[in-house]
């Protein structure tokens, strides 16, 4: 049993890569999106020709888009965690045990996410080893970037662990236990036991990936859809925006969003994709723009390749017809806060009538919106919060503004709201909440400032110190892994 769980994995993920040369064989938009089969091609000559190369590069994004992992149950999981919702069912197979804090090692929560991510953290790994293996069939411009988009891959899919199953980094310089650091591809089980690094040292490997993955992703690709769902420069400089921010440096946060960051508003990216708001805030989702520039990466969804039923984040979050009230918002959530104004475009994400829901994603079965794992909004409030943190009040305050007042043109926080460093934070908390809501964002917000998991319902507040602030190392790890 002990080697049968990992080597499954490993199985499956390298089978995973060879079958997506099968379904990924073009390069087009079209073939993209709505791949065809082809047939079988035998494992050594997969880095034969340029176009399996692109169909394994291709894979890796298809692995991170799983359903349990960002294809779907990290976002339920990450939202349904916070005190934005009210559960309705009790269903375990729709995140009760998440939203409730009643997770334990064997959970499917908490094991299927693992397994998701590492199978996905093993697509990278063993792709990076077969480019090396194969540097001379690949043209090597080609392969350094084709790496720097498995790096991101890697580094995002590690993010995503860290944050859920490991203690916060701002607690304590990052010297909590975090997670086994993979960095090799594996095809066998030999490998199974493996310690877990620091948490500080898996930060440190996910910023060597996207400051590597930085330097050799291209500036842009050809079309809006390659540039929302490929990893550009501009992808991973905001994505390090988002994890300095999560390890409380906020100087590093200053530092990278200057690079896509205009000095004044209108803020814009000046090189690379041109990132920006959208001058609509329902234009993202509503609008079925899903590749505008304010999308920097996205998880696309078509009826070939979709996350299905209760893998769902519409499923869960929405109403009928769309999705099957699982959780409606809470009343004493975000939703009930009066300076968030009924003319805020953003009240549109939101049903009508008695009971809410979050309608943000709107297409019933096979559920074609695409999910954003990082939108320019989110870069223009870490930048503010990290100015706050460092001093400079009024670029705060201005990128602040500029965020709500896209939605709310005539809105004017109080002179309370943004008066200090310790108001100006709290200010932009609060705006996190109505600008990322049904995005992931808010759990992991919660933990990095250390700040209770409030209660909502009948599911109760958890404390930092409460063994339930973060997820357990689920089963499947420790029967096969002896050194943990």
């Amino acid at each position: 049993m002990k080697v049968t769980l990992q080597n499954d994995l490993y199985k499956h993920s390298f089978k995973l890569l060879l079958l997506t040369i099968l379904s990924l064989s073009s390069c087009s938009e079209k073939d993209y999106l709505h791949p065809d089969p082809t047939t079988y091609i035998p494992q050594e000559q997969t880095f034969d020709t340029p176009e399996r190369v692109l169909a394994l590069v291709n894979g890796l994004y298809r692995g991170m888009k799983d359903q349990q992992f960002y294809g779907g149950r990290y976002y339920i999981y990450a939202e349904v965690r916070g005190d934005e919702y009210i559960n309705r069912t009790a269903n375990l197979f729709t995140a009760f045990d998440s939203w409730n804090h009643t997770l334990n090692a064997g959970s499917n929560e908490v094991q299927n996410l693992w397994t998701a991510a590492y199978r996905t953290i093993n697509l990278c790994n063993v792709f990076l080893q077969g480019l090396n293996d194969n540097a001379n069939k690949v043209d090597p411009k080609i392969a350094s970037q084709y790496a720097a988009e498995a790096k991101f891959v890697r580094a995002v899919a590690y993010f995503a662990l860290v944050t859920l199953y490991a203690r916060p980094y701002i607690e304590n310089n990052g010297t909590s236990p975090g997670l086994p650091l993979r960095l090799q591809g594996e095809t066998t089980s030999e490998n199974n036991s493996l310690a877990r690094s620091t948490v500080a040292e898996v930060y440190s490997q996910i910023l060597k990936d996207l400051d590597e993955a930085e330097e050799n992703l291209p500036l842009t690709y050809d079309t809006p859809l390659l540039n929302t769902t490929r990893a550009h420069r501009n992808t991973a400089i905001a994505f390090k925006t988002r994890v300095y921010l999560t390890m409380g440096n906020y100087s590093m946060v200053v530092q990278e969003a200057q690079k896509i960051v205009s000095s004044n508003a209108p803020y814009r990216a000046e090189t690379g994709v041109a990132n920006t708001l959208q001058t609509d805030a329902t234009v993202p989702f509503l609008g079925n723009n899903y590749t505008t520039t304010e999308s920097i990466f996205s998880m696309p969804m078509t009826d070939l390749d979709s996350s299905t039923g209760q893998s769902s984040i519409t499923y869960n979050l929405n109403t009928a017809p769309a999705g099957n009230s699982e959780y409606n918002l809470n009343p004493d959530g975000i939703i009930g806060d009066m300076e968030w104004r009924e003319n805020d475009q953003r009240r549109q994400f939101i049903t009508t009538g008695t009971t809410k829901y979050l309608k943000k994603y709107n297409k019933p079965s096979p559920f074609l919106d695409y999910i954003p794992v990082i939108r320019y909004a989110e870069v223009l409030l870490n930048y503010a919060e990290a100015a706050a943190h460092t001093g400079d009040l009024n670029k705060a305050r201005n990128l602040l503004s500029f965020v709500r007042n896209r939605a709310d043109a005539s809105y004017q926080f109080t002179a309370n709201a943004v008066a200090d460093e310790t108001s100006l934070v709290n200010t932009i908390l609060h705006e996190r909440r109505i600008e990322f809501l049904g995005e992931g964002l808010r759990s992991n917000d919660l933990l990095r400032t250390l700040r209770t998991i409030p209660a909502k319902g009948s599911a109760p507040a958890v404390a930092p110190a409460d063994e339930a602030y973060i997820f357990p190392l689920p089963n499947s790890e420790l029967l096969t892994n002896k050194d943990l």
